[in-house]
C-alpha cells in the first residue's frame, strides 16, 4: 500500500473514531479531551504527514501558513486539517463557533487563551505550547490566539468545516472591538 492510501485509511479510521467519541461523550470537555487523545494517536504518524506531502506556502506567497483539508462529511462536520506554516504566523484572539482540537505534529504552536472582560475586551488567562504529543480542546465560545515562530505541522479539527464557520469572531485591540472572521477560502484539498 502507497503512503497516501495508507494515510487515506489512517485518518479515515481516526475520524470514524472521533465521530463515536462525540456521539457517545457530546460536545463536553471530556468528549474533546478523547478526541484530542485520538488525535495525538494519529500524529503519531509521522510518516504519513510530512513537508514533502503537506508543505508550508512557496516563496514569496503572502501567506504564512496552509491548510490541507484531509477529511470532511458530506455535511461538512468532522473537518479535519493539515496545517503546515514557515513560522512568523499568528492570530488575534478569537472563537470558533464549533468544538475545535489542535494537536502537534511537528514543531511548535503557542496557544495563548483569555476570558472576556466586563467592557467588552479579552483578558490573557494561560498559555499552552503544542508540540508533537500534545495538544488543545476547545468548546464552541473559548476563546484563543495562535503564535507560530518556527515551521511546523499540526492537525486543527473542527465539528463543523471552517468554510461554514460565517460568525467566528476576532477581537481588535486598538479598537477594543470584534469583529468577523471571513470563512477560510484558500483551503488545498489532500483528500
Amino acid at each position: 500500500m502507497d503512503r497516501t492510501e495508507q494515510r487515506r485509511r489512517t485518518v479515515a479510521e481516526a475520524v470514524a473514531d472521533i465521530r463515536t467519541i462525540e456521539a457517545r461523550e457530546g460536545v463536553t470537555r471530556e468528549g474533546l479531551a478523547r478526541i484530542r487523545e485520538r488525535l495525538i494517536t494519529l500524529a503519531a504518524h509521522t510518516e504519513l504527514f510530512g513537508p514533502d506531502d503537506f508543505p508550508p506556502p512557496g516563496a514569496g506567497d503572502s501567506r504564512r501558513s496552509a491548510l490541507y483539508r484531509l477529511s470532511e462529511d458530506p455535511d461538512h462536520r468532522f473537518a479535519l486539517y493539515a496545517n503546515a506554516s514557515h513560522g512568523g504566523y499568528g492570530t488575534p484572539a478569537h472563537d470558533h463557533t464549533t468544538w475545535a482540537v489542535i494537536v502537534g505534529i511537528t514543531g511548535e504552536e503557542l496557544n495563548k487563551f483569555y476570558d472576556p472582560t466586563q467592557d467588552g475586551g479579552v483578558r490573557e488567562k494561560g498559555a499552552f505550547t503544542v508540540r508533537a504529543g500534545s495538544g488543545v480542546a476547545f468548546m464552541p465560545t473559548d476563546l484563543h490566539s495562535i503564535h507560530i515562530d518556527a515551521p511546523l505541522i499540526n492537525f486543527h479539527m473542527y465539528g463543523l468545516g471552517l468554510e461554514q464557520l460565517h460568525q467566528r469572531r476576532y477581537y481588535k485591540p486598538a479598537e477594543n472591538a470584534w469583529a468577523i472572521f471571513p470563512p477560510h477560502a484558500d483551503i488545498r484539498e489532500a483528500r
